[in-house]
């Protein structure tokens, strides 16, 4: 009886790391993806409008085929017009922000800097979560705050070819993304509604690509026109286009079959995975100490971070059981009938 057993938990733990490992390499392979097809010096698709659109329009027309067509997923229930317009609007408009700039930001940084400067997000989501009321300033998180702050501060001096316009996009992605997560905790607090990545997609990306679609009319179109350049590497930028999907849907792979804290510690084992390898394929990238120290630090505060928030949620959740099962008596006892 045992080994049946065990076999079954040694399957079940083969495919939680296999989903963990083609989570982290589709991750870091989509980083090292974007940045091949932007560079001058590779693809030279110098188009990040253009290019993040084509993954919205791409995750649109696929999650759409997938769940109405094949049905071979399916999408979340509870979706109404005034959720989608309150909630779901913001989050894809935040979603698009945060693509468009952290692309563009390739065009100008290296891949391990820019990987560098998001350690910063805790920082940010924090900030604005407290602006919101979602989050509770206190001497701990103050302090776990500041040492991502000196880390990203210290990873930044040693950056030996900075450009500060690479620095500002990519900032202003950061940002961008921070707002997604506070509209995210927003529909799940306040409106209830608790949606699977796949469900997420099937319903953010027609809305990104129509924020990303105005902006790209506008900047980026009548470059690609003066240059020729709609029929440049078809396959190459489905490819791309596909691979940013199975990313997405790893997540909900990993997402199901494991735990927040294991997603975390998978997001930054990929953190440090782009770092050294981007030092290997892309002549742009030059590691210092300074650099790896000053990351070192920030992740650190990051995990800080993840812990405390991870701790928070469970005695959250500790709390909400322990008050569903005091309702139970209560409510039987001022209805007998029952």
């Amino acid at each position: 009886m045992a080994d049946p057993v065990k076999k079954k938990m040694l399957k079940e733990e083969i495919i939680t790391y296999a989903y963990l490992i083609l989570y982290i390499a589709l991750s870091s392979g989509q980083i090292f993806f974007n940045k091949w097809v932007l560079s001058s010096k590779e693809i030279n698709f110098p188009y990040p409008l253009g290019l993040t659109l084509l993954h919205m329009l791409f995750s649109s027309v696929l999650c759409f085929v997938l769940t109405k067509g094949f049905k071979i997923l399916k999408v979340a229930d509870g979706m109404t017009l005034e959720i989608y317009t309150t909630s779901v609007v913001p989050i894809g408009a935040m979603f698009a922000m945060t693509l468009w700039l952290g692309n563009t930001a390739y065009l100008y940084i290296s891949v391990a800097f820019a990987q560098m400067l998001k350690a910063i997000m805790p920082v940010s989501v924090f900030i604005l979560g407290v602006a919101a009321g979602l989050e509770v300033m206190s001497c701990r998180m103050l302090l776990i705050m500041s040492v991502i702050s000196f880390g990203v501060l210290v990873a930044s001096y040693g950056e030996i070819n900075i450009s500060w316009i690479g620095v500002v996009y990519q900032m202003g992605g950061v940002v961008g993304e921070s707002l997604r997560l506070i509209f995210m905790e927003i529909l799940v607090k306040r409106k209830g509604l608790k949606l699977n990545p796949i469900s997420l997609m099937y319903y953010v990306s027609p809305c990104s690509a129509l924020c990303l679609f105005i902006p790209w009319l506008f900047l980026e179109k009548p470059k690609m026109d003066a240059h020729r350049m709609w029929n440049l590497q078809p396959i190459v930028l489905t490819l791309n286009s596909l691979c940013t999907f199975a990313l997405n849907l790893s997540v909900f792979l990993v997402i199901s079959h494991t735990s927040a804290l294991t997603i975390r510690v998978a997001g930054v084992v990929k953190d440090w995975v782009v770092v050294l390898v981007s030092a290997l394929l892309f002549a742009d990238t030059k590691l210092t100490f300074i650099n790896l120290l000053g990351y070192g630090i920030a992740i650190a505060g990051v995990a800080a971070y993840n812990n405390h928030k991870l701790k928070r949620e469970a005695s959250r959740n500790i709390s909400d059981d322990s008050q569903d099962a005091q309702s139970i008596p209560m409510t039987t006892a001022s209805n007998p009938n029952r």
